[in-house]
């Protein structure tokens, strides 16, 4: 496949969303030469961010859109469908696609049909980002080319002009990107795995089989990255045809692995280790506020992922009580561990609306009641109750272990509405 296969080709793109990767897949086939037709349930409205981005191309001919519905007639006569990974597998409409022999592809899949660099794809139910950003630090003094994208936001067709033969490719991937994938990259790693998104999984193998795709392809002389702390992570070498390296504890490990297989001097390493300061809505201390600490941890939606922020907060500051701001939408998680650890570690809980916290409540039982325990009805209610409960040195920790559909556009909006409110205290 090349980039002259896309000229005139009349191609839908399902779904735009508000994460920048429709918009990057829009703005790369428009340069193509196709033809589109951008369609999503979200209405103008919903999409408005998204729809600024592609401002300067709104008017140019061949674009077209159908927003705040699908159409049967869309998925009969298309060339090609880009479906957004967040369109559930079994639509009906892509149903039609297949149907109709019309290929449907995610713009990760075309990435992976076109980059001619090494790719190095990161995967895991917690620590991908950080993971991922750590190794591009990591590698950047040595190959300066290297380029960042994947599930951080990014379309990585959007950097596929910049990328050549001797190119360096950080790719984090989520479970909904590997699930149609049929190539592995040349060095896979996997941070962790436990249940998640079993909203849209039939249960945890399910799961388990999408993220596979990051290693399934590979060949002999490919590289898989484990991490032998994880029961689930650590089986899977014996289904990989690949070379296996373990990395022990933490995404740290992780990335270090990486650099040593690329001969990266301990001196850089300890160097780059050093500066590091983390990635932004991952256990990130947003503010200070009367001797209170204030942490961003939207990314945690996991019961497990909740767990780990708890015990590294502890480990941290082992003094300060821990006001947990937690909850949402369920994605048919189990919050029995989570609630055991909430009783023996969390001092205060304040709940966000949703179905999540309505289990949470559930397990909890007689210990959620006030004044330790509250349900808000919003992100400014949340902080502002955790500001009265929190004492001097003590850690308002967001970390919600839940999706965020109900109240929010996604977690990063959701992060957004929680710094806002914080400055308000």
């Amino acid at each position: 496949m090349n980039v002259n296969n896309f000229k005139n080709k009349k191609i839908v793109i399902m779904g735009l969303g508000l994460q920048g990767g429709g918009v990057g897949a829009v703005n790369f086939f428009i340069k193509q030469g196709a033809k589109l037709l951008i369609t999503d349930l979200r209405t103008e409205k919903e999409l408005k961010p998204s729809l600024e981005k592609l401002r300067k191309v709104c008017d140019k001919p061949g674009l077209s859109f159908v927003l705040g519905r699908h159409r049967k007639q869309d998925f009969l006569k298309a060339d090609l469908v880009i479906k957004n990974p967040g369109v559930p597998r079994e639509s009906p409409y892509l149903k039609i696609a297949r149907k109709n022999n019309i290929p449907v592809k995610t713009d990760i899949d075309i990435f992976f049909d076109l980059c001619p660099g090494e790719i190095i794809g990161i995967t895991g139910t917690k620590g991908k980002s950080t993971t991922a950003t750590l190794i591009y630090l990591l590698l950047k003094k040595k190959y300066p080319d290297i380029v960042l994208a994947g599930n951080i936001g990014v379309s990585p067709l959007e950097i596929l002009n910049k990328i050549n033969k001797k190119t360096k490719v950080v790719l984090e991937l989520s479970s909904f990107e590997l699930e149609n994938l049929k190539k592995s990259p040349q060095i896979a790693l996997i941070t962790t795995l436990f249940p998640d998104h079993l909203n849209r999984y039939k249960n945890f193998k399910d799961y388990l089989e999408a993220k596979k795709s990051i290693f399934k392809y590979q060949n002999k002389k490919d590289i898989l990255i484990l991490n032998y702390n994880n029961p689930e992570t650590k089986k899977l070498a014996e289904e990989a045809r690949s070379r296996v390296y373990f990395f022990k504890n933490s995404n740290i490990g992780a990335a270090v692995l990486v650099a040593e297989l690329f001969k990266i001097s301990d001196n850089q390493i300890k160097n780059v280790l050093s500066k590091f300061k983390g990635v932004s809505n991952r256990q990130e201390i947003i503010a200070i506020k009367k001797g209170v600490r204030y942490i961003n941890d939207t990314t945690a939606t996991t019961p497990d992922s909740v767990i780990l922020a708890i015990e590294t907060f502890k480990k941290r500051f082992p003094d300060s009580r821990i006001i947990l701001l937690a909850g949402g939408e369920d994605k048919n998680l189990n919050y029995k561990e989570l609630t055991k650890e909430i009783k023996k570690k969390v001092k205060c809980l304040v709940l966000l609306p949703g179905t999540a916290s309505d289990k949470i409540r559930k397990e909890l039982g007689s210990f959620f009641k006030e004044p330790s325990s509250f349900r808000a009805r919003s992100m400014s209610q949340a902080v502002k109750k955790s500001s009265e409960l929190a004492r001097k040195g003590d850690l308002v920790l967001l970390s919600p272990g839940a999706a965020s559909f109900n109240l929010f556009d996604n977690e990063f909006d959701r992060a957004k509405k929680f710094i806002e409110a914080v400055r308000k205290i």
